[in-house]
Formats: C-alpha cells, sequence, structure tokens
C-alpha cells in the first residue's frame, strides 16, 4: 500500500472549498443512493465548485456500501451515525462537516427533484446580493406525490404551525433549501428544528423566500420518518419555537467614533 497517498478525506481538505454543498441525510436508502447521487451531480455540474455531503444516520441496510461506492468519484463526503438520531441531526451533522459557503438540503427518497437545485441557488444568490442578512429559501411542494394521509397530515401541520409561528411559509416539510452555512450554525438546534427553520430564520433577523418546486412519487423502498410520529411531538415542538421567539432580542449594533 503506498503511504503517500492521501485518503479521499485528506484529499478532499486539501481542495479550496467549494460554493456550494450539498447535504442529503439518509436512513435505509440503499436503492436510492446512486440514482440520486447521479442525478445531483448533473444539477450541480454547471454551478461552480460543489461537494456533495451525505449522513448515513444509522441505517442497517445496504446504505452504507452504496455510499461508499458512490464516493469513489472523490466529490462526495460521508458521515455516519451510529444509531438513528433523526433527520435533523443528521442535517447538522452534514452542514457542520460541508465546507461550501452556501447549503442546499434535499431528502434521500428521490421525491425531491434535484433539477430544482439551480432555480433555488440562482434565487439565494439574488437575494443575498440585495441585502446580506440571512436567507432561507424553502422549496414549495405545490402538487404533492405522497399518500392521502401524509398529505393530510402536513396540511394540517402547515396550517397550524403558520397560525401560530406567523412564518409565512406555505411548506416547511419540504426538504430542498438553500441557505449559508454560517447562518444556519448560529440557530439553535433541537430534534425536529428542520421543520422550523422559516421561523428560526426570522427569529434570527432574516428572511425567507418560498420557491415552487416539483415533487415526485417514491420509486424504490419506503419512508423511515413516520408521519404519526412527527405529529405527535409536533405540538411540544411548537411549544419551544414560540418560546424560542419570545425570548430571541436582537441588539442593534454600534461602533462608537474616536479612537
Amino acid at each position: 500500500m503506498d503511504q503517500t497517498r492521501p485518503t479521499p478525506a485528506a484529499a478532499a481538505a486539501s481542495q479550496p472549498a467549494p460554493l456550494l454543498s450539498v447535504v442529503v441525510p439518509v436512513r435505509n436508502e440503499a436503492p436510492n443512493i446512486a440514482p440520486l447521487v447521479a442525478e445531483i451531480r448533473q444539477a450541480v455540474a454547471g454551478l461552480g465548485a460543489y461537494e456533495i455531503v451525505y449522513v448515513d444516520d444509522g441505517s442497517t441496510d445496504g446504505t452504507a456500501a452504496a455510499l461508499a461506492e458512490a464516493a469513489r468519484a472523490g466529490d462526495l463526503v460521508r458521515r455516519r451515525h451510529r444509531v438513528s438520531c433523526g433527520q435533523s441531526a443528521a442535517i447538522a451533522t452534514g452542514v457542520k462537516a460541508a465546507r461550501g459557503t452556501w447549503i442546499v438540503t434535499l431528502d434521500g427518497d428521490g421525491q425531491n427533484d434535484p433539477a430544482d437545485i439551480p432555480r433555488l441557488f440562482a434565487a439565494a444568490l439574488a437575494e443575498d446580493a440585495l441585502d446580506p442578512a440571512p436567507v432561507l429559501i424553502a422549496g414549495h411542494r405545490t402538487t404533492r406525490k405522497d399518500t392521502r394521509t401524509k398529505r393530510i397530515v402536513s396540511r394540517i401541520a402547515n396550517a397550524v404551525r403558520a397560525r401560530l409561528l406567523g412564518d409565512a411559509t406555505p411548506d416547511t416539510g419540504c426538504g430542498l433549501k438553500v441557505f449559508r452555512r454560517a447562518d444556519f450554525l448560529d440557530l439553535p438546534r433541537f430534534d425536529h428544528m428542520h421543520r422550523y427553520l422559516p421561523a428560526l430564520f426570522l427569529r434570527a433577523g432574516g428572511r425567507v423566500r418560498s420557491v415552487p418546486v416539483s415533487h415526485r412519487p417514491r420509486l424504490r423502498g419506503r419512508s423511515n420518518y413516520g408521519v404519526l410520529d412527527r405529529l405527535g411531538v409536533a405540538l411540544l415542538d411548537l411549544v419551544g419555537v414560540i418560546w424560542l421567539q419570545r425570548r430571541g432580542r436582537r441588539p442593534e449594533v454600534e461602533i462608537p467614533e474616536g479612537p
């Protein structure tokens, strides 16, 4: 074995930081790894330097092996949770591991279409050019390709959340989102926080823009994060985020004149 040859991780770390990191949390999604990675690569190829960061949230199927194979190309960074910690924790792990200035997140089940990434990224750059304050570009699945139960639960949750939090976002559950890495790392983190990113960005003095995106039926595997489980913790999450909104204060910082 050539001891002087750097590992893929070391080689990636030695390269200039990319502009864009695509973060994908997965749990037991082995059949979806290769096709989705191929779609992501095709979608972001014209956007400048990029990396893909996959976080395996304690999978028990062939996800780890599928990711190892996909990583051979050198543009894919892997992290793994020894046991499942949930989607929000996986996203946070991915963002911390990412090196890009901008982060794109999407679900690993293939229902989000990577072809929407360039449009969302362009919207983020346009907003950033107008105002350097934190900005979140949120995908809005105008035509859901989910089961009837999942659509009903999502509709109820979105209505209740919007009423209580006033985040003016029609679809916080869409996995497709774009934001600056540094802005995300400044946010308070907790389980299920990915569903409250609009409210958290507004609390931080930022703004949120929703962009219509396509949504596809699941072709392989099955959902690994239960619908009823999400509904069961929603009330407690809402109470916590409302508390954060009321306790948050943003100081107006001035630079005094003189020495």
